[in-house]
């Protein structure tokens, strides 16, 4: 019976593995199919139509999007997990107006939203939020942990709480690209253009 029930069991995790954790390849963003776009079915996204995305984008498991007020994600951003993008905040308002705040009509006091852009080739890393607002540039890396807020350049190394700007993502990569040549014209094919979402 141990054995059976072992068995079952076994079977029941790699089930739930393959249907609520694997990411397949294809998504659709704005009309368009991204044939390199994957996305956890763990992750939660709120207003998915104010969800912009560009291809070859990873968004790893148990992850938050809400996106009332618009979240743009870049060409090929990775987001690891646990991670939380945020378009609203709505401590203050909820303060303020106590019991009123569900049926307030009109703007409520206190209510902050903006929306958030993530530029092409960034990398978000666990654990780490990007509060209403924010605004990375391309090749950012936000470092675990972090929580980032306001406006940051392209290839900024993001840490700290709020996230300051810690280094230059370019520094690293060009010691990989000197010990492998072959993918300059990869690297540069996306590096030196303009940021193409929302530019």
């Amino acid at each position: 019976m141990v054995s059976v029930r072992a068995w079952i069991n076994r079977l029941r995790r790699r089930l739930a593995h393959l249907i609520l954790y694997r990411a397949a390849f294809g998504e659709r963003s704005g009309g368009r199919w991204l044939a390199h776009t994957r996305i956890s079915p763990s992750t939660c996204i709120e207003h998915e139509e104010n969800l912009q995305l560009g291809d070859h984008v990873y968004i790893g498991v148990f992850n938050l999007i809400e996106a009332s007020a618009g979240v743009t994600i870049g060409e090929g951003v990775q987001i690891t997990h646990h991670v939380s993008i945020v378009t609203h905040s709505s401590h203050r308002a909820q303060r303020l107006l106590g019991r009123r705040y569900i049926d307030w009509e009109g703007p409520r006091p206190g209510w902050l939203a903006a929306p958030v852009r993530v530029g092409d080739y960034s990398f978000i890393g666990p654990h780490s939020v990007l509060e209403a607002g924010s605004r990375l540039g391309r090749g950012t890396i936000v470092r675990a942990g972090a929580v980032v807020r306001g406006e940051h350049p392209d290839f900024a190394v993001l840490d700290g709480r709020p996230a300051q700007v810690v280094g230059d993502s370019r520094q690293a990569d060009t010691e990989w690209l000197l010990r492998h040549p072959e993918v300059r014209a990869h690297y540069e094919a996306w590096a030196a253009e303009r940021q193409r979402i929302g530019t």
